[in-house]
């Protein structure tokens, strides 16, 4: 799945000529971590399905691979993206399966999260909450109201995993607002907290398995390089929004391995 997320990523990204690919590139084992191995029918309208919230939802690209790659969205919808009358935009809106909430006004997936992992606890539903925020994202206050919400509740049904890939738009994250040991941090908020690496699926697979401490929210600090997989991406902040031409796309395919 990670391969053919990454390879969908340059071709539809040189297709519609939109940028935000080094963000997508960066968070394929998540995606695939969850998508593929820890949520429970994602995408199926069933009540006890799991829940996906994208708080960077710049990197939306990543999120339609996944649901193409789970049959919930076909190849030819998949290939309109940011195309007129197309309902993939930069940003996921709620209109598509798998897509419970439009997202990527940064600062407010957590918040929604708390609320879907809160309602879901007094409907008696067993399902969890699974938001994925930039670290970035976390130079915002509401963030961290929502994390001492979620703390004080005991919404153990919801975890948070940072991409705390080290850049952002205008710079990297410790030259903008320094947030040094981040998993510190949420635990000292209240939240059940480790890192992991990013880029290793089956390590995120271990971690986002249910809690060993069943009273708390769980924070999964994922570290991961921006542009993972392309290494003129890689850690470059300038992919944070650049796009592709025909020759680069060429280049990273070159570099990326075949599709399964």
């Amino acid at each position: 799945m990670a391969r053919a997320l990454r390879r969908w990523i340059i071709e539809q990204s040189l297709a519609s000529n939109v940028g935000h690919i080094g963000s997508a590139l960066g968070i394929v084992e998540i995606m695939t971590a969850l998508w593929a191995g820890v949520m429970k029918d994602p995408g199926t309208g069933e009540p006890g399905r799991d829940r996906f919230v994208l708080g960077k939802g710049h990197a939306a690209l990543a999120l339609y691979g996944a649901l193409r790659f789970r049959g919930l969205l076909d190849a030819d919808a998949f290939h309109t993206y940011c195309g007129d009358g197309s309902a993939l935009g930069v940003h996921p809106e709620h209109a598509l399966p798998g897509v419970d909430v439009s997202t990527g006004s940064l600062g407010q997936a957590l918040s929604i999260g708390c609320g879907l992992a809160l309602g879901l606890r007094k409907k008696g539903v067993g399902a969890r909450i699974y938001a994925l925020l930039s670290d970035a994202e976390l130079n915002e206050g509401q963030v961290w109201e929502a994390a001492m919400f979620a703390a004080h509740h005991r919404l153990s049904n919801l975890t948070v995993v940072v991409d705390l890939n080290g850049l952002q738009a205008l710079g990297r994250t410790r030259d903008v607002v320094a947030l040094p040991s981040p998993a510190a941090i949420w635990k000292a908020f209240g939240w059940d907290a480790r890192d992991v690496d990013g880029h290793d699926v089956e390590a995120l697979v271990g971690a986002l398995a249910p809690p060993e401490v069943p009273d708390r929210p769980r924070a999964l600090v994922a570290r991961t390089v921006l542009g993972k997989g392309v290494p003129f991406m890689e850690d470059r902040l300038e992919w944070h929004y650049r796009n592709l031409t025909p020759e680069l796309a060429r280049e990273a395919l070159r570099h990326l391995d075949p599709e399964p």
